[in-house]
């Protein structure tokens, strides 16, 4: 399997295929609207618009796994979106990335490129914490940890990186920059 066999729903429950951006290099994330990085929408925008004529694709995949933090419908999260931060880059449907509803294209990803840990950030010791406490083996598996992870694939389809949310993102817009 490659990342060109997989689709994605839009927010208006059209099948995206991943195969339409081959060549590009993409960046996948799974977000939220109330969450303490829903500020990384800011810099994933910015990002776009700086490279989207070079080749970049950003997925949008919002998703309400992580403290409830994406209650909205398709269209309130999309309205959020862009009222705040103006983005541009495809939303798609709200979708698990853990668990038996998860995304195939999520398994895919984290078979690619498992967790290598949160680095470090203001937020790592509560997030370890929290993550402790519901799992002991957290850090032992590669499911999503929290909103705002994000993989990169490169123009040959390859699931290069991944990011966790803890990352500063001019950390990822240079890698993302390396790859165009």
């Amino acid at each position: 399997m490659s990342i060109y066999d997989y689709a994605v729903k839009d927010a208006q429950d059209k099948e995206v295929f991943l195969s339409a951006y081959e060549g590009k290099v993409i960046l996948i994330v799974n977000t939220a609207t109330g969450c303490g990085f829903t500020p990384h929408y800011e810099d994933l925008e910015r990002i776009y618009e700086r490279f989207y004529d070079k080749g970049l694709e950003i997925i949008d995949i919002p998703c309400n796994q992580f403290g409830g933090q994406a209650p909205g419908s398709d269209e309130e999260i999309h309205q959020f979106c862009t009222l705040h931060y103006n983005t541009k880059f495809p939303q798609m449907k709200k979708s698990d990335v853990n668990g038996e509803n998860e995304l195939p294209l999520y398994t895919y990803l984290k078979q690619e490129q498992g967790f290598k840990g949160l680095g470090e950030h203001p937020y790592k010791e509560s997030l370890e914490n929290m993550f402790a406490a519901n799992d002991p083996e957290w850090d032992k598996k590669s499911d999503i940890k929290w909103n705002f992870t994000k993989f990169v694939v490169d123009r040959t389809g390859k699931v290069v990186e991944r990011f966790e949310p803890t990352v500063d993102m001019k950390v990822i817009e240079e890698y993302i920059e390396k790859l165009l």
